[in-house]
């Protein structure tokens, strides 16, 4: 599944979960070592992820120098982003170029968000899509920018305001360029009673033209978050991801690995096959309980050749091998061919 593929599909109108599209978001947890970034890609593809996806960022052109830390600092003890943006940002056009390559080689999407004009410039040969932060929604220019590329856009929509997320939709449409819309909330974690979920369905009412996903930064817990997201319609999943969760950092100790993601995708399997058709109508191994559960018309007592059927001589019973009760009104006057005993299930040749 590519996700120009899934971009491309007519909005689901009909309330059809789909199984999702799976980002498993990288961010810098390679921390400028690109054997560990290899290592990433891997253990995404392994775990089942449709495509990884990095950041891209120089600290000179993110944030000021005097940018306050907004993490939890007992996890990530740095108290600038300036200071954190700075000790991430080694990898450039050169190392994004190789390890596109490598996702090609591994099968599975590359992904980078880029947060400055030159980062987009050169990613832009190596995406099908630009993912848009969001610490960006409210960055018209850069969001024009974005969509002068020609690309579908897949926005985040975290601690934005419903007239923001409508703004910046506003700017894309007026570029013509799809976008989907991701729920998120921007905390580092997110705790559970704080994700939300039933924002993704007024995302879905607000915006029944556009795609919605989810973002996930609650803690893996089972993954049943991100369970609950997609049956409630998230056409695409984001969720950080780290090869060891236990490494100290902003992104590793809320991050999913491997193992989370192949429960995950697993459970999803579970729950697909569980929920099954989505259009209501019997299903083959129902057809015993139509024909023996239902009820006939049935003589509710003895009736004599010729006589009138009236509702004191009708009652419905199992099994429905005779005339249903639907049809009780094309029987109600009609006559008695032969004698009808007690308890007898009416037949159409019965009556006349």
């Amino acid at each position: 599944m590519k996700i120009l593929d899934i971009l491309s599909k007519p909005i689901n109108s009909n309330n059809i979960v789909k199984p999702p599209y799976i980002i498993a978001e990288a961010g810098v947890n390679h921390e400028g070592d690109m054997c560990i970034a290899k290592r990433l890609i891997d253990e995404a593809a392994e775990g089942g992820a449709h495509a990884i996806k990095f950041q891209t960022y120089k600290a000179d052109t993110i944030a000021s120098k005097n940018s306050p830390a907004y993490w939890d600092t007992t996890k990530e003890p740095i108290d600038s982003q300036f200071k954190l943006f700075q000790k991430y940002d080694k990898f450039w056009k050169g190392e994004y170029e190789q390890l596109k390559r490598y996702c090609d080689e591994v099968g599975i999407e590359f992904m980078s968000t880029p947060f400055d004009v030159e980062s987009a410039n050169f990613l832009n040969d190596m995406m099908d899509v630009f993912k848009i932060s969001s610490s960006d929604i409210t960055n018209k220019p850069f969001i024009e920018y974005l969509c002068d590329f020609g690309k579908p856009i897949i926005l985040s929509t975290g601690a934005s305001y419903l007239y923001e997320i409508q703004e910046a939709v506003e700017w894309i449409d007026n570029k013509k360029n799809p976008v989907a819309l991701l729920h998120c909330i921007l905390n580092y974690p997110t705790a559970d009673e704080n994700a939300h979920l039933g924002m993704i369905k007024d995302l879905q009412k607000k915006f029944p033209d556009k795609m919605i996903g989810y973002s996930d930064h609650t803690l893996p817990n089972k993954m049943k978050v991100l369970e609950m997201a997609t049956l409630l319609g998230s056409v695409i999943l984001e969720k950080h991801f780290t090869h060891d969760k236990t490494l100290p950092g902003n992104d590793h100790y809320h991050a999913m690995d491997k193992e989370d993601l192949k429960l995950f995708n697993n459970n999803i399997k579970k729950i697909f096959t569980i929920l099954g058709e989505q259009k209501k109508h019997p299903i083959p191994t129902e057809v015993p309980a139509i024909k023996n559960a239902r009820r006939s018309l049935v003589a509710n007592c003895n009736i004599s050749q010729g006589e009138i059927i009236t509702q004191k001589h009708l009652t419905w019973k199992r099994p429905a091998h005779g005339v249903s009760p639907r049809e009780i009104e094309y029987v109600l006057g009609k006559r008695a061919v032969k004698d009808i005993v007690k308890d007898e299930i009416f037949q159409w040749n019965l009556i006349y």
